[in-house]
């Protein structure tokens, strides 16, 4: 059984019918607080589950520590676009990786599957400031990071 609310591997995501080049991953199942009146998952919940995978892609990439030592990472803009309902009970892996880099900036995508069909994608600008909130160039080793796991590219 694949670990809910545990970072899995690319050859686990892939076990999961995730294709590459989705590389990074975790599983979870729908819970009751999460349904609208429609009975399928509030277009809320996936901002809290970008969220929650955005910190543990964060820390396992050397992004953010969350111990207040880093630069400030800022969230921009977020989009979502649904492709097919999900409901109660329903396990799925939510998937992010990034896609392009910029000078201060990337941008991730995100996926979610359950069962293996893409039912919902998003996408996410996010920015890396100073403490005074002026832009922060992103440092060469996390952009060398992102190509190596994600295939980044470089704008």
């Amino acid at each position: 059984m694949t670990p809910f609310l545990t970072p899995l591997s690319a050859s686990q995501l892939l076990a999961e019918g995730i294709p590459a080049p989705w590389a990074y991953g975790m599983a979870d199942r729908v819970r009751f607080g999460e349904i609208d009146v429609l009975g399928h998952v509030n277009n809320a919940a996936y901002l809290r589950w970008f969220e929650n995978l955005r910190i543990h892609y964060f820390r396992d990439y050397g992004i953010d520590d969350y111990e207040g030592t880093a630069p400030k990472i800022v969230l921009r803009n977020l989009t979502l676009d649904f492709k097919a309902e999900v409901k109660l009970n329903d396990p799925y892996i939510i998937t992010g990786r990034t896609v392009e880099m910029r000078n201060s900036s990337f941008t991730m995508h995100y996926g979610v599957f359950v069962r293996g069909a893409l039912t919902t994608t998003g996408t996410a600008v996010i920015v890396s400031l100073n403490a005074d909130n002026s832009k922060r160039a992103l440092p060469a080793e996390l952009k060398e990071r992102f190509v190596a796991k994600d295939q980044a590219q470089q704008r």
